[in-house]
C-alpha cells in the first residue's frame, strides 16, 4: 500500500485572545479547528479538540496576559492534547513570552523562569515556538528547537513613517540595554540621532524606576521613545517628563507589548506623550484604552510567518533578511 503524503495546517486558538486569532484566521484563511475548553470550579483547565488532528501541522495559539498563568497552562494542554492526538507537528505561538523578564539570575537563590517556560512547552510536546519581540534575544536559545523571533519593529515603524514623515525625529531608548534596539529603529526610519535615558533600578522593587538624565541631543526634535513591552508605565512616564524637560518638541511612545498593569493607563495618558503605540499582542480591552493610545495589528506579521513555516519557506525573509 502507497500513500502520497499531504500536509494540514490547522489553526488552535486559546481564550486569551480570541480576537487575535481570529484576524490571524482571516488572512490565512483558515478557520480556527472547533475546540471545548472550560475551566471547572476548582480551576482546572480542560481542552478537547472537536475535529481529527492527526497528521496536521498544528499552530496552537495564545496570548499570555493576565491570569497569565492561567494562560500559560491552557496553552500546555492544548500542546498535550495535540502530542496525544498525534499530531505530525507542534508549533506554539505564543505574541508575548511569558516571564520573560524572568530571563537570568540577579542575585543568588532566584529562578530563571522564562527558561522554565521553555522547558514545559518541551516537556508538553512542542517542536518549535513563534514568538514576538523576546525581552532579551538570548532567550531564543531556551527552548530546544526552533524558535522563530519575528519583530514588531517593521510594524510599528511604518506608522511612523507614515505619520510623522514631515518632522525631525530622534529615536530615544528608555535605558542603556535597548540601545542596539534604538540604532535599528534609528536605521529603518532613515539614520535618525540616538539618545537614551540614563536610568537607574533597585532590583529589590519591581516595576520602579529612576529617570535620570538624557544622553544625546534632542533638542527641538520630535523624540520616538522605543521599548519591548510597557507594564505599569512608570519608566516611560518618566523619560517622557525628562524628556521634555530637556527640550523634545514632542514624544511618541512606541512599544509592542501593552501589558498595561494596575495605574499604567492614568500615567500613560497624563505623561504628555503625544502619542501611545502599541501592538495587539496583548489584549487590551476598552477601559484600559485612551484617545492618544493607537493599537496596530501583529496579525498580518503572524499569518505571513506561520505560512512561511508551514510551507518550509523563510521566516527571515520577512525582516529584509537573506532567505
Amino acid at each position: 500500500m502507497s500513500a502520497t503524503p499531504k500536509k494540514n495546517l490547522m489553526l488552535f486558538s486559546g481564550r486569551a485572545h480570541p480576537e487575535l486569532a481570529e484576524q490571524v484566521a482571516k488572512e490565512l484563511d483558515v478557520t480556527i479547528t472547533p475546540q471545548s475548553a472550560y475551566s471547572f470550579a476548582n480551576g482546572e483547565i480542560f481542552v478537547r479538540f472537536e475535529e481529527s488532528v492527526r497528521g496536521c501541522d498544528a499552530f496552537v495559539l495564545q496570548s499570555h496576559s493576565a491570569p497569565i498563568n492561567d494562560a500559560i497552562m491552557e496553552q500546555l494542554i492544548m500542546v498535550d492534547a495535540l502530542k496525544r492526538a498525534s499530531a505530525k507537528r507542534i508549533t506554539v505561538v505564543m505574541p508575548f513570552w511569558g516571564y520573560a523578564r524572568q530571563d537570568k539570575k540577579h542575585r543568588g537563590r532566584e529562578p530563571i523562569s522564562a527558561r522554565l517556560i521553555a522547558d514545559m512547552f518541551k516537556t508538553a510536546g512542542a517542536d518549535r515556538i513563534m514568538t514576538v519581540d523576546l525581552h532579551t534575544s538570548q532567550i531564543q536559545g531556551f527552548f530546544d528547537g526552533p524558535v522563530d523571533h519575528l519583530f514588531a519593529l517593521p510594524v510599528l515603524a511604518d506608522h511612523i513613517r507614515k505619520t510623522y514623515s514631515d518632522r525631525e525625529l530622534a529615536v530615544v531608548s528608555p535605558d542603556s540595554g535597548r540601545v542596539r534596539l534604538a540604532e535599528r529603529w534609528a536605521d529603518s526610519l532613515g539614520g535618525t540621532p540616538l539618545a537614551f535615558i540614563h536610568k537607574t533600578r533597585d532590583p529589590m522593587k519591581p516595576n520602579e524606576a529612576v529617570a535620570n538624565r538624557v544622553v544625546g541631543d534632542i533638542q527641538g526634535r520630535t523624540c520616538v521613545v522605543i521599548d519591548d513591552m510597557i507594564d505599569t508605565g512608570g519608566t516611560v512616564a518618566k523619560a517622557v517628563e525628562a524628556l521634555l524637560a530637556e527640550g523634545a518638541a514632542d514624544v511618541i511612545v512606541a512599544a509592542t507589548h501593552g501589558v498595561l498593569s494596575g495605574p499604567a493607563t492614568e500615567r500613560l495618558s497624563n505623561c504628555g506623550a503625544r502619542e501611545v503605540i502599541f501592538t495587539d499582542t496583548l489584549p487590551i480591552p476598552d477601559e484600559k484604552r485612551f484617545p492618544a493610545m493607537t493599537v496596530l495589528s501583529i496579525a498580518p506579521l503572524v499569518a505571513r510567518a506561520i505560512h512561511e513555516v508551514f510551507d518550509d519557506g523563510s521566516v527571515t525573509s520577512l525582516f529584509d533578511g537573506n532567505a
